[in-house]
C-alpha cells in the first residue's frame, strides 16, 4: 500500500544550527541479514522471458547474474502465487502454487537452486491478512462448510428504522468506501481492508493460524530464505466491531475516504503484535531444527514509529518479532527536504528502536513513486549513498541502482485497483507509475521482452536511461551503486554514526570505529547553490575519496588535504580519514 506523509519533517527549521546525534551498533554476532543489501523485484515488471508482455520467473533466472554484478545479498520477490491478479498478486487464490503467467513450481525450484549457487538469498512476500475471493477457503466459508465457517470475518447486517440493510459498522477500506461487502448466498457481510476481491482472513481462528504456518513450512522446505509479511498492521480487528471515531485532524471531509477515520479498531491491534512474536518463534524453531542460515522474517508496517518498533519485539528483547520491520520514514523524500529533516528522521528512528535491534533504510518500493522521480537527477547518487552509508540493512527497489524514473501511464492504461476507478485522481493515487517495466537496454521495449505489448507501458525514457548504457559509461549511477556496496562492507568496522548539521544545505554523516582508527565521512549538497566549506569543518586530518556522485568535482582516489571543499548542487561523496 502507498505510504503517505511518512517523512518526519522538522517544524521550525533553524539555519546554521550545529548539532549531532550518535548511533552505536554492536559488531558482535552480526548475522547475514544484519549487513545485507536486499533487492526488491516486482516480478510482473522485471523480465519477460516468453514475450507475453508479463515478467516471469524464468526471466528472473536469466538475470540472476545482474544481482551478482551489482553486489546485492538477497532478492525479495513481490507475490508470485496463483492469483486472479486484481491487485498485483496480493489477492492469492492458492498459497502453494505459482501464478501460471509467472511459471511453475519447477521454475521456482530452479530459481532457488541457481540463486543459491550464486550465494544469493531468496525471500518471498507472504500475505496473511487476506486471500482472493476465488480461494477455495472463501467459497467453502460462503457455504458455511464445516471447519471453514470462521475462516473469514463475517458479520450480520444492521437495519435502519425503515428496514434498509446496511453494513455492521463504519469501517472503511484502505482503497476507500465501506470495508464491508454483502454476500447474498451466505446472507452476511464480509470485511475487506483492501478491495472487495480480497476478503480478510480471520486470524483469530486456530485453523487459519495453522494454515499460515503450514504455508510457510511448505516454502521453507522448498528452500526459501524467509518472508516479507505484507500489511501486518491490518491483520486483526476489534472483536466487538465498534465504530471508529472521526479523525478531526486529518483535514478530510469525505466520509468514504480512509483517512476520515481514526483506525483504532482496525489497525495495530494488540493481538497483531502477539501473532508476529509467535511467527518469529516459529521461524527460529524451524532454523534450529533444520539447520542452515537464519530464515529472515521482515514485516511491512506503515504505521507510527512507536508501533513499528513494537513489531521488532519488546524493548528488553524478551519477546522477538520481526528481524526487521521496514523503515518507511525516508520514503517521502523530495527536493524540498533538507539535511535537518534527515537528521530529525534518523534521530527519531534510532531513539524509538532499542539498540538490540537492527536499523534498516530505504527510499522507494512498489507502492511509492520512484526516488529518481521525486528528486532531481543530480541527487540520485546522494540518496543511494545515504542509504548505503547509514548503519544496518539497505533495501533497493529494482531500477534504483541506475536511477530509473517513474513511467508514463494514463488512467486508461492503468492496472492499479486503488486508482483506476477515478481518472480525476489517478495521477495522485496510482501505483502504476513505479511499476512500469525494468529498463535493461535501448532495444525494443527496453529489453524487457522481444516486442509484445507490455502489461504496463515501457517508459519513454528508456532510450537514454537503462542499465546497459550505464554499464558502458565511465561514470554512471550504476557504477556508483556498485562501489557503494563494496564500501558498505568496509563501514562495518565503523559502528558509530554521527549526524552533523553545520550548514543548512549540506548533509554530513560520520562513521567511526570505537578506537577511532577507521573513520569515514559522507557529504551531500542538497541545496540549490554551490557550497564551499573548509576541510576543518569535516576533519582536522586529510581525506581519501572512496566514491563520488557522477558529476562531482572529486573522483575516487582523490586526496583532500588542507583546502576548501567545493560541492555543486547534488554533489556527494564518501571519504576515509587519513592520519597524517
Amino acid at each position: 500500500m502507498r505510504c503517505t506523509t511518512i517523512l518526519l519533517v522538522l517544524v521550525g527549521f533553524q539555519f546554521w544550527l550545529i548539532s549531532n546525534g550518535a548511533i552505536v551498533n554492536s559488531l558482535e554476532n552480526v548475522d547475514w541479514w544484519q549487513k545485507a543489501v536486499f533487492y526488491q523485484i516486482f516480478p510482473r515488471s522485471f523480465k519477460d522471458s516468453d514475450n507475453d508482455g508479463i515478467g516471469d520467473i524464468p526471466g528472473i533466472i536469466q538475470k540472476l547474474d545482474h544481482f551478482v554484478d551489482a553486489g546485492v545479498d538477497a532478492i525479495w520477490l513481490s507475490p508470485i502465487y496463483k492469483s486472479p491478479m486484481v491487485d498485483g498478486g496480493y489477492d492469492i487464490s492458492d498459497y502453494r502454487d505459482i501464478a501460471p503467467e509467472y511459471g511453475t513450481l519447477d521454475d521456482f525450484k530452479k530459481l532457488l537452486e541457481d540463486a543459491h549457487e550464486r550465494k544469493l538469498k531468496v525471500v518471498l512476500d507472504f500475505v496473511p491478512n487476506h486471500s482472493s475471493d476465488q480461494h477455495i477457503w472463501f467459497k467453502k466459508s460462503i457455504n458455511k462448510e464445516e471447519g471453514y465457517n470462521e475462516y473469514y470475518l463475517w458479520a450480520d447486517a444492521k437495519y435502519d428504522s425503515e428496514g434498509n440493510r446496511g453494513p455492521p459498522n463504519n469501517w472503511l477500506s484502505v482503497f476507500q468506501n465501506s470495508g464491508w461487502t454483502w454476500n447474498e448466498q451466505r446472507g452476511q457481510y464480509f470485511f475487506h481492508q483492501f478491495t472487495n476481491k480480497q476478503p480478510d482472513l480471520n486470524l483469530r481462528s486456530k485453523m487459519v493460524q495453522k494454515e499460515m504456518k503450514d504455508i510457510m513450512t511448505f516454502w521453507l522446505n522448498m528452500g526459501v530464505d524467509g518472508f516479507r509479511v505484507d500489511a501486518v498492521p491490518h491483520i486483526y480487528e476489534d472483536e466487538q466491531l465498534r465504530d471508529e471515531p472521526i479523525d478531526p485532524n486529518s483535514g478530510v471531509i469525505d466520509p468514504n475516504n480512509y483517512d476520515y477515520l481514526k483506525h483504532i479498531y482496525t489497525k495495530d491491534q494488540p493481538k497483531t503484535f502477539e501473532l508476529v512474536y509467535d511467527w518469529r518463534n516459529f521461524l527460529d524453531n524451524y532454523t534450529a531444527v533444520n539447520g542452515g542460515d537464519t530464515r529472515i522474517f521482515m514485516t511491512e508496517a506503515a504505521t507510527n514509529i512507536d508501533k513499528v518498533a513494537r513489531y521488532y519485539g519488546t524493548a528488553d528483547g524478551s519477546q522477538l518479532g520481526a528481524h526487521f520491520s521496514f523503515n518507511f520514514y525516508l520514503i517521502g523524500l523530495t527536493d524540498y527536504n533538507r539535511p535537518m529533516d534527515i537528521k530529525y528522521t534518523v534521530d527519531a528512528w534510532q531513539s524509538s528502536l532499542p539498540s538490540i535491534y537492527t536499523l534498516n533504510w530505504l527510499t522507494g518500493n512498489h507502492d511509492n513513486h520512484r526516488v529518481a522521480s521525486r528528486v532531481s537527477p543530480r541527487n540520485i547518487d546522494g540518496y543511494n549513498m545515504m542509504v548505503m552509508f547509514l548503519p544496518g540493512i539497505s533495501i533497493t527497489y529494482m531500477g534504483e541502482e541506475f536511477g530509473q524514473e517513474d513511467g508514463e501511464v494514463t488512467c486508461e492504461q492503468g492496472q492499479d485497483p486503488s486508482a483506476v476507478n477515478n481518472c480525476t485522481t489517478f495521477n495522485q493515487t496510482s501505483r502504476d507509475f513505479e511499476r512500469t517495466p525494468y529498463q535493461w537496454d535501448d532495444s525494443i521495449n527496453a529489453g524487457f521482452n522481444e516486442g509484445a505489448p507490455t502489461w504496463l507501458p515501457v517508459s519513454k525514457k528508456y532510450k537514454y536511461t537503462n542499465l546497459e548504457n550505464q554499464r558502458e559509461m565511465s561514470r554512471s549511477h550504476y557504477k556508483v551503486y556498485q562501489q557503494l556496496i563494496k564500501i558498505k562492507s568496509l563501514l562495518r568496522s565503523a559502528n558509530t554514526l554521527t549526524v552533523y548539521q553545520s550548514d543548512a544545505d549540506i548533509l554530513q554523516l560520520r562513521r567511526s570505529s570505537e578506537g577511532g582508527d577507521n573513520e569515514y565521512f559522507f557529504l551531500f549538497n542538497m541545496g540549490e547553490d554551490v557550497k564551499t566549506m573548509p576541510i576543518q569543518d569535516v576533519t582536522d586530518e586529510a581525506c581519501l575519496v572512496l566514491v563520488s556522485s557522477v558529476d562531482a568535482e572529486y573522483l575516487p582516489g582523490d586526496k583532500i588535504f588542507n583546502e576548501d571543499i567545493t560541492l555543486k548542487p547534488g554533489d556527494s561523496f564518501i571519504c576515509k580519514l587519513l592520519l597524517v
